[in-house]
């Protein structure tokens, strides 16, 4: 046996809402090998033997378990291959109930289709009535209609990969299954005008309803294979929320001990100072205010505030260009025009600390569009007018006001490389539905980032269908306000112009 064989889960679920599934497939797409596997772990559970199953799996005993599969004809009990088929579907509707599991392969099957899902579709009814479970394969289609209108009863379908034209052993609950039967008889090799005219024997109808039972599958795969995708993604996204919430709780943890300490410090600043002042005036009445000792004692109180300033200085954030804040003892008006005219910039450029006239804030300019000005003040990005900011060499006082203009330029430069990318016109000529609907997706999206309300869709003319399917898809899309035909003379039918709404 093969070891490269991937092996398929099968999901099934029976419950008192859902008692009996109706398998429909292509043949040879998986149906009777789903039926086999439930009969064979039901009958290994019930021996007492352990079977195959996730953890998390819930089973049921069932009473009575009834199997009608494979072909029980008999030339000695004088039975055919329908007759043997009706005797079990008599003994089932007799003995069935509420504890029965009933399985059944080509439900209806031996004989001639039209009487053969007339009664397949009676004694069904019969079973659902009896509140029996059961696991049915069958090709019929009043079948597959009965199962969509009936409490109960639900449909199933066997998935089949069209494009390569081979079985994928998944069940998916909830809508019937196509039978592939023109495209089996295609690949296969049976000539093309042999398959036109059963297809217009059987009705256009007949294979119009089989082609959207196909398309309804693989857009049903299509749109759970974006809904992981999304749910992944929002995994992520939550992920990283948690992440940033516990740095900016240990940024705010960090500021308060800093402020804390701050605050101690000051303190002793305050009662070293009390102190020295007490002792100087003690020590100045001490010496009954001699000349030479009042010098000593005011050079010693202005060596301490020297250190005190000193101390100051070095604990003063750096400002722009890497300098501190220094000060001397001239006066102060003149001092700060001197700092002012050697470190604030006269003009406001992108980087730069501002504050609002008249306001205390600080905020760093993150873009500028004429005489408009994007700035970051703290956790909030506003715009004003240019004349209503002044620089200033302070720095904004928020931790997080760095972090905010490093997502700001990433999302800005995200966003201007998807716009220098960004092509007007998608080509889906000679793609298959499924990739051609996931690149208008992805086309569409672009566009929405981009800022471009106009697009074109080359799908060629061809028959039709391509076209056909982006304007039905194009439908669904909230964001597209309307779409048409481009003018004859720049291609016609065969170019889609989409005009975007968001």
């Amino acid at each position: 046996m093969p070891t490269d064989r991937k092996v398929v889960p099968l999901d099934i679920l029976l419950n008192h809402q859902q008692r009996i599934l109706l398998i429909s497939g292509p043949n040879a797409g998986g149906k009777s090998v789903c039926l086999k596997t439930v009969g064979l772990l039901q009958y290994m559970l019930q021996c007492g033997m352990l079977i195959p199953v996730a953890e998390s799996s819930v089973c049921g005993i069932f009473g009575n378990i009834f199997i009608d599969i494979g072909d029980e004809q008999s030339l000695e009990n004088d039975l055919s291959t329908y007759s043997s088929h009706l005797l079990n579907m008599k003994n089932m509707m007799k003995y069935a109930n509420n504890t029965t599991l009933i399985l059944i392969d080509e439900f209806g099957g031996g004989t001639e289709p039209q009487i053969g899902g007339a009664i397949a579709e009676a004694v069904l009814k019969r079973f659902n009535e009896k509140k029996a479970f059961g696991v049915i394969t069958t090709h019929y289609q009043n079948l597959k209609h009965y199962a969509k209108d009936t409490p109960r009863i639900v449909n199933g379908a066997m998935l089949y990969d069209r494009q390569q034209m081979r079985p994928l052993f998944q069940l998916r609950i909830g809508n019937p299954g196509s039978s592939f039967a023109v495209e089996i008889a295609r690949k296969i090799g049976i000539p093309e005008d042999v398959i036109a005219d059963a297809s217009e024997l059987v009705g256009t109808e007949y294979i119009n309803a089989d082609k959207y039972l196909q398309d309804i599958v693989r857009d049903k795969r299509y749109w759970e294979n974006k809904r992981q995708l999304i749910h992944q993604q929002e995994k992520k996204l939550e992920a990283t929320i948690a992440e940033y919430e516990e740095k900016i709780s240990t940024i705010k943890g960090q500021k308060r001990e800093i402020l804390e300490k701050a605050r101690q410090d000051a303190e002793n600043l305050l009662q070293k100072s009390n102190s020295l002042i007490e002792q100087t005036v003690k020590e100045i009445k001490e010496a009954q205010a001699e000349k030479e000792e009042t010098k000593r004692i005011r050079a010693k109180l202005h060596q301490f505030r020297e250190q005190v300033e000193k101390n100051s200085h070095d604990n003063e954030p750096t400002q722009p260009h890497g300098r501190k804040k220094r000060s001397n003892h001239k006066d102060t008006k003149k001092d700060n025009h001197s700092e002012s005219s050697a470190q604030v910039p006269k003009s406001v450029e992108v980087g730069h600390f501002v504050r609002l006239k008249c306001q205390n804030t600080v905020g760093t300019v993150q873009k500028m569009n004429g005489d408009e000005v994007t700035v970051a003040f703290g956790d909030i990005l506003t715009t004003v007018k240019i004349n209503r900011l002044e620089p200033t060499f302070e720095r904004p006082k928020s931790p997080l006001a760095g972090m905010e203009s490093s997502i700001y330029n990433t999302t800005t430069a995200i966003r201007n490389k998807k716009i220098a990318n960004f092509k007007s016109v998608a080509d889906v000529r000679g793609m298959r539905g499924e990739e051609c609907l996931r690149t208008i997706t992805d086309f569409i999206d672009d566009a929405i980032v981009a800022g471009i309300k106009n697009v074109s869709i080359l799908h060629g003319t061809g028959n039709g269908i391509l076209r056909q399917l982006v304007r039905q898809y194009l439908a669904t899309i909230p964001e597209v306000q309307s779409y048409r035909d481009e003018l004859p003379q720049f291609g016609g039918t065969g170019i889609t112009l989409v005009e975007l709404a968001y």
